[in-house]
């Protein structure tokens, strides 16, 4: 009988920061780069799993829990975006993975983007699902009556595992990286990119508007934007497989991707 891919676990640990990354097996078909999925703020690899499934159906796909998140020790020091960026790479060097698919949602949006400015080498391409944070709402008070008014409407599912991981987070941690995240200046960095880069949001998003997605895809060398109707900010988990169709498409069209498949 077939099934589900088996998914392994471990923990890697970068200068004391605890890392969990969950690994599908890389299809024999395969000749494309694996993908990294990314969560935001708060969260863990949870309500990235439904993803993560669709996308292992024909690709390798690693989904990491980042230190503080997802039941991990938290750091005794402060990360910012860079730092955390940069044990991220270490990461990914431990994995093998000279070039991936880098998909972050929320504030997972900034860390990729750090991560694909500073080394090039290990993006192959970049998706930005909700990214965070839009420059005309960039305050604590602003970011956090988004999320409520987004909660409002989000699938039951997708609350219970959000808020149950915000719980996990606590509020000391989430607030250190509420910081990091609301000083970061993403629609400077998407122009430091040199990969193909995909923007989705939900239709219905409070947190990642139109206009704001528009202009990162606009300020990236290589921006693509897509937007599925009647979903909102954790679009991953209420449309996961129009979500990993749309990824699919941006990789198909974009040339640097075909002449991978052509190099394997």
């Amino acid at each position: 009988m077939g099934g589900e891919p088996a998914i392994v676990e471990r923990v890697v640990t970068v200068d004391g920061a605890f890392f969990r990354i969950l690994s599908g097996p890389r299809p024999a078909s395969q000749t494309g780069p694996a993908f990294v999925l990314i969560h935001g703020i708060g969260t863990s690899h949870r309500y990235l799993a439904r993803l993560h499934r669709e996308l292992a159906r024909t690709d390798q796909v690693h989904s990491i829990d980042l230190p503080g998140f997802g039941g991990m020790p938290k750091p005794d020091a402060a990360m910012d975006v860079s730092d955390m960026a940069a044990a991220l790479a270490s990461v990914l060097d431990h994995l093998g993975l000279a070039s991936a698919v880098l998909v972050g949602h929320s504030m997972g949006a900034q860390w990729v983007v750090e991560l694909a400015a500073t080394r090039p080498d290990l993006a192959a391409g970049i998706v930005l699902i909700g990214p965070v944070a839009d420059d005309a709402r960039r305050t604590t008070l602003a970011q956090s009556a988004a999320l409520f008014r987004d909660a409002l409407r989000e699938p039951f599912g997708a609350n219970v595992v959000v808020f149950a991981d915000y719980a996990r987070c606590g509020p000391v941690w989430f607030a250190k990286q509420l910081r990091c995240m609301i000083t970061y200046p993403i629609e400077e960095r998407v122009g430091a990119i040199s990969a193909p880069l995909l923007v989705i949001r939900g239709g219905n998003d409070p947190i990642a508007g139109t206009e704001w997605c528009r202009r990162l895809r606009s300020a990236a060398p290589h921006g693509s934007f897509v937007v599925v109707p009647g979903n909102r900010h954790v679009v991953q988990y209420g449309a996961a497989p129009a979500v990993a169709a749309a990824i699919r498409a941006f990789i198909a069209r974009e040339p640097a991707f075909r002449a991978a498949e052509r190099l394997g």
